[in-house]
């Protein structure tokens, strides 16, 4: 099987089954591969997680460039970006701040993760402030500090469990944004 092919399986496996511990071994088998095909294309099952997140991640952002060519209000699409954003979090979250713990520590398995964390995002939230009214050289600012509220919100959420608080602090933030 290519990396992509068990990339993908994966995530889908993780999406039915959450995160949990399970082994290397036991995630090959519910791929149909083995463990060492696995360690070949990700190194360890650290590595597997760490590419788990970065793809979700990527799914997230496509999905926020989807929403931005809809046709809808941006009210409209920050409101199916959360809701989409927080379903993925609920089972891919508690993996997201552990190894996001991880980069912060350098842990090399998260080299590419870390990379991927905040940086990427800033381009495509930048361009949705801009696109809200918020002035181009002020733009910057607001993508990075709308992006830390969003995750700590997540993280919120994952502690919590309190959705309906969570979700009204959201609401907040995005009128917050609009200028």
């Amino acid at each position: 099987m290519s990396r992509e092919t068990l990339l993908a399986g994966a995530v889908d496996h993780f999406a039915k089954h959450g995160i949990g511990d399970a082994s290397l071994r036991s995630i090959a088998t519910s791929l149909r591969t083995s463990h060492r095909m696995l360690i070949y294309h990700f190194g360890s099952r650290e590595g597997l997680l760490a590419e788990v997140v970065r793809t979700v991640e990527a799914q997230q952002r496509d999905l926020l460039t989807t929403l931005s060519q809809a046709d809808l209000s941006m009210a409209e699409q920050s409101e199916q970006f959360w809701r989409r954003v927080t379903e993925a979090a609920l089972i891919y979250g508690p993996l997201f701040f552990e190894l996001s713990a991880h980069a912060m520590q350098g842990q090399p398995h998260t080299e590419a993760l870390r990379a991927d964390l905040i940086n990427v995002w800033l381009p495509p939230l930048t361009d949705l402030c801009i696109r809200a009214g918020i002035p181009a050289d002020q733009a910057p600012a607001y993508a990075r500090l709308g992006l830390a509220a969003a995750r700590g919100l997540l993280f919120d959420l994952l502690l919590t469990g309190d959705r309906e608080k969570v979700d009204e602090a959201s609401a907040l933030l995005n009128r917050l944004f609009a200028p």
